[in-house]
């Protein structure tokens, strides 16, 4: 593994307080000196009191320092732990030290603009650099991701099928997000590309309150990556549901509280989660609490959301410390929910983890079996990841997968709010499930296509209209994004009896209005036999920039994905062109999420430069 050979510099100011004199406020930044960029999810702690937190985008923090001399403690991957003794009449204070190198300065107000002015001119100089650096271990990152082999073109005569299940987690787009923040570029399998498309609601038509669970939108225009392709645009709009349609909830928080959950960004950020979840229960929705670490226990039994205080004590009491059963959390876990079992109520499981395992049941395919069975009881699961250095992303996509569940990844409150306030709905309350998709195309149409992402959610195409073959699950109001590369063609000899072509070695396949038939199988949440929907689709190509805003947004966020990866199929468009097609695509009012989109690709291209 590369090692950063990179400056890390902590600033703080503090003040008295009116409120009393003998408590401070520290406010600072953590910044990489070198390259000038703020580091997020930067930990910072006071030893006294043994709380902390963690910077945010911005690098940014501020904590309360209390009575006395304390030490304040900073970690970030990559860099020794450093500890800064605080004296009580400091006012500023600088942390300057490189990987390896504890070098600490405490500067006097009078000195600080002097002191600090010199080590900048310094290191513009590289003097610092001549430091001798200490080896680091190289075992510090153990981040797991399931390896990726992208899809390739596929020929449409030989093989016309293409048959996947849907993917609603967004948990590789805020991963990613975590990454460019701390001013490093993803791995490339960290980037799965139809979870980055999928981060983002689009303006699909709603389905009518008799129509089934869900509406299918498709769109085709140029493929801005290749102009020799065309861009196949595929939507689905899950229907909403009203307050007073949704059912009464049976919720079991599962919360990892071992030793590796200690930092800011883990259990303590897991804790914020929940307590913004709580805030939206209401009275006939019921909350149990079970813990692991190094064994599994019953913090809190089911409470009724009008009892809102209980379940927040009981969260806010939790601490980090010991080794991860996960099995026997998730069994547990199990146990609880079937206990107070709602019928025909939304019935689920919220774990809160870093996928760090490592007692008893632990493995992959052990864990996974385990999910899997209890699936059948109509409790699903809704995996949240947090942290870093540590974490388990195969594991936790995997669970997530099985357990008829979502999978996202909370960097930072904002993240949380978006799963638990702003998308409520979609988050816990499923509308269809097991939901595949089929698309026979038109060989004398379409020469080959090439499904973008969805590489971990193929499906064979016998599986499409088998009901024991497990698929994706859609939440109220969800959004589903799937975007094809095709290359049209004239007619070709068809080999097959399909839709489009004829029986017989020497027929000449159909070329006629459609460029394919698109099927979708999908069971309502309490049934076992699925229900077919079809839809055509026109041979109708638009010019790109004649498509719509969210066919261009989409195609952007696409384009950043693959290009992130380092992908071969997207050659000519750069993170430029990413960012021109996305400002294009959003106008000159773009919602939070599509502007900070915006500053993700300026974020990986002043990282590709360096």
């Amino acid at each position: 593994m590369k090692w950063h050979t990179l400056s890390l510099a902590l600033i703080a100011c503090i003040a008295q307080t009116s409120l009393a004199q003998s408590i401070r406020n520290a406010t600072g930044i953590v910044v990489d000196a070198q390259r000038n960029l703020p580091l997020s999810g930067a930990h910072v702690l006071v030893k006294q009191g043994n709380e902390g937190v963690v910077t945010n985008s911005n690098g940014l923090f501020t904590l309360k320092l209390y009575p006395g001399e304390d030490t304040l403690i900073v970690r970030y991957p990559g860099f020794t732990t450093q500890r800064v003794p605080v004296q009580p009449d400091t006012m500023r204070i600088e942390l300057i030290f490189e990987m390896g190198l504890d070098t600490v300065a405490v500067v006097t107000p009078e000195t600080y603009e002097e002191t600090y002015q010199i080590i900048r001119s310094e290191r513009s100089l590289g003097r610092t650099s001549d430091v001798k650096r200490q080896p680091q271990p190289e075992h510090w990152n153990t981040e797991d991701y399931s390896p990726i082999m992208e899809n390739g073109e596929r020929d449409a005569l030989i093989s016309p099928l293409s048959t996947f299940s849907i993917d609603v987690d967004r948990a590789s787009y805020s991963n990613v997000r975590r990454f460019l923040m701390n001013g490093q570029l993803p791995q490339a399998d960290a980037v799965r590309v139809e979870e980055m498309i999928n981060y983002f609601q689009y303006d699909y038509p709603m389905p009518g309150r008799e129509d089934p669970p869900f509406s299918v939108y498709t769109e085709l225009a140029e493929c801005p990556w290749n102009k020799e392709r065309k861009l196949l645009h595929i939507g689905l709009q899950g229907k909403s549901l009203e307050a007073e349609e949704l059912p009464s909830s049976n919720l079991v928080f599962l919360m990892d509280v071992s030793g590796s959950m200690r930092d800011e960004n883990k259990l303590p950020l897991a804790r914020q989660a929940m307590r913004l979840l709580v805030e939206q229960l209401r009275p006939e929705d019921r909350a149990a609490i079970v813990v692991y670490a190094g064994a599994a226990g019953l913090v809190l039994p089911p409470t009724p959301g009008s009892d809102k205080q209980a379940i927040l004590n009981a969260i806010d009491k939790m601490e980090a410390g010991g080794s991860t059963a996960g099995g026997a959390g998730i069994e547990l876990a199990y146990q609880v929910a079937k206990e107070a079992f709602i019928s025909g109520g939304n019935n689920r499981i919220i774990l809160t983890t870093d996928g760090d395992f490592n007692v008893g049941v632990s493995s992959d395919g052990a864990l996974t079996q385990l999910v899997a069975e209890q699936r059948k009881s109509g409790i699903f699961l809704t995996v949240l990841g947090f942290g870093m250095g540590n974490y388990k992303d195969n594991k936790l996509e995997l669970l997530a997968d099985k357990g008829n569940g979502n999978y996202a990844y909370i960097d930072n409150l904002k993240e949380a709010k978006k799963v638990f306030v702003e998308e409520l709905p979609g988050t816990l309350f499923t509308i269809a499930k097991d939901v595949k998709i089929q698309l026979e195309f038109n060989p004398g149409v379409v020469r080959t296509y090439r499904l973008v992402g969805y590489e971990n959610r193929l499906l064979n195409s016998e599986d499409f209209a088998d009901d024991v073959k497990d698929a994706g699950e859609l939440g109220a109001g969800h959004t589903v994004t799937a975007l094809y590369e095709l290359e049209l063609a004239p007619a070709q000899v068809a080999q097959a009896s399909l839709r489009y072509q004829e029986p017989g070695l020497t027929k000449v396949a159909r070329k006629g209005q459609e460029l394919g038939f698109l099927q979708l199988r999908y069971k309502l949440p309490a049934e076992e036999q699925s229900q077919l929907l079809s839809v055509v689709i026109e041979n109708r190509v638009a010019r790109f920039s004649k498509a719509s805003d969210d066919f261009q947004f989409a195609a952007a966020v696409a384009a950043f994905g693959i290009q992130l990866r380092n992908s071969p199929f997207n050659k000519n468009l750069g993170f430029p062109e990413i960012r021109r097609l996305a400002e294009e695509a959003i106008g000159s009012t773009p919602d939070g999420y599509r502007k900070e989109f915006l500053e993700l690709v300026g974020r990986a291209e002043r990282l590709v430069g360096e």
